[in-house]
């Protein structure tokens, strides 16, 4: 019997270990980095919070482990003022609070991470969507507000939902142009900032929501339709008003030429018109000086005309005018000799002075001659006598 106590107290031990084994997964828990761990004590109930990395005693407590940061996705309804629909498909974070008495806050009402997802952050995420919808129209989402979009949605996660209150104001409907009725939902302001119908839920228990983000809107048929329209009209219009700014452009261009070609046309005529009248300038100036010098040639030669009579009336003055009288004197005997120079046989007198035997009768023709010269000298007042023959006598 005694042979075999040593296989007893082996069993024993064995099963010892195995205890130990197995308990000691109840004894102490390695906690991420990343997570937060709480343990409650199985016999007082009290929660100990551990928000750092490592072995952290369990001692047979209750374990919870909340993610220090989650990624919600979600896929939420959402109606606008228009009457439009729509889903929106998106993703937010959030981070755990890192302080005992909102995790202990946080655990007693939720008790488990997916719990607090599915019943606080879904429920806010939608609620706050649903409450953006109505503060504008589909088109408004889809274009002109969609960062507004955006930022309502996570302003009202964080801070609490907006509250409204609705109006009618008349807006211009995008397809027929027709001005219509519309009732609206603005958000009450006071004092600049936007009022809230109840408190910031999840900023009450510590938790942050951030990088909230829409991956895609899909809108109903109907709604596509008329955004595809409104996106067409808009492009019409946008097309006409650039054709309206080119034509506008292209006018304001060919006037500019215009008025260049014109100006160059007006600046070439002024051109012309400097030259002519530089060339009448000079032609007149040219016929001005022609004409000053026929003047001063006038003027020179009808002085040298009197000086040069002036000169002759001098010269006549002095000597009787005996050249010019000369002149005629020879002139005249020229002719004479010219006259006569052809006739035939002896001259017949027809003076005969004297009579009888003592009768002179002149038949020379050189003694005609002196007589006709003498005559003409003694006509123009010269004497042809020899002074000093006379004197001698």
């Amino acid at each position: 019997m005694n042979n075999g106590i040593p296989g007893v107290k082996i069993g024993i031990a064995v099963a010892i270990a195995l205890l130990l084994l197995i308990g000691s997964c109840e004894i102490f828990e390695n906690v991420d980095v990343d997570h937060i761990m709480v343990v409650q004590n199985p016999v007082s109930g009290v929660l100990s919070w551990y928000t750092s990395g490592g072995i952290q005693w369990q001692w047979f407590g209750k374990v919870t482990i909340y993610p220090k940061r989650s990624i919600y996705n979600f896929e939420i309804p959402v109606r606008f003022n228009d009457g439009g629909h729509g889903t929106m498909f998106g993703s937010m974070q959030y981070e755990m609070p890192l302080d005992v008495e909102h995790l202990t806050a946080l655990h007693v009402r939720f008790g488990s991470p997916e719990a607090i997802e599915n019943q606080l952050i879904k429920t806010i995420t939608n609620k706050s969507v649903y409450m953006t919808g109505p503060l504008m129209s589909s088109k408004e989402s889809y274009a002109e507000k969609r960062n507004f979009l955006i930022f309502y949605v996570e302003d009202q996660i964080q801070s609490g939902v907006y509250r409204t209150y609705q109006k009618e104001t008349k807006v211009k409907d995008a397809m027929s142009g027709v001005d219509k009725t519309v009732t609206v939902v603005e958000i009450a302001m006071k004092n600049g900032i936007a009022e809230r119908q109840e408190e910031a839920i999840l900023a009450g228990f510590g938790i942050k929501a951030f990088n909230f983000s829409i991956e895609k809107l899909p809108y109903d048929e109907a709604v596509e339709t008329q955004i595809k329209q409104q996106q067409q009209i808009a492009m019409d219009v946008q097309t006409a008003i650039a054709g309206a700014k080119k034509a506008e452009q292209r006018f304001l261009t060919v006037t500019k030429e215009g008025e260049a070609d014109a100006a160059k046309a007006k600046w070439d005529q002024e051109v012309i018109k400097a030259r002519v009248i530089t060339e009448a300038q000079q032609k007149l100036e040219v016929s001005r000086l022609d004409a000053q010098s026929a003047e001063q040639y006038k003027i020179a030669q009808l002085k040298r005309a009197e000086g040069d009579a002036g000169y002759k009336r001098q010269v006549m003055a002095a000597d009787g005018a005996l050249q010019q009288k000369l002149e005629v004197v020879k002139e005249i005997s020229f002719r004479y000799a010219d006259a006569i120079k052809d006739h035939q046989g002896p001259l017949v007198p027809t003076v005969v002075m004297g009579g009888g035997s003592g009768a002179v009768s002149h038949n020379s023709v050189p003694d005609l001659i002196n007589l006709l010269t003498a005559k003409a000298a003694r006509d123009v007042g010269i004497d042809l006598s020899v002074k000093g023959q006379q004197n001698t006598k």
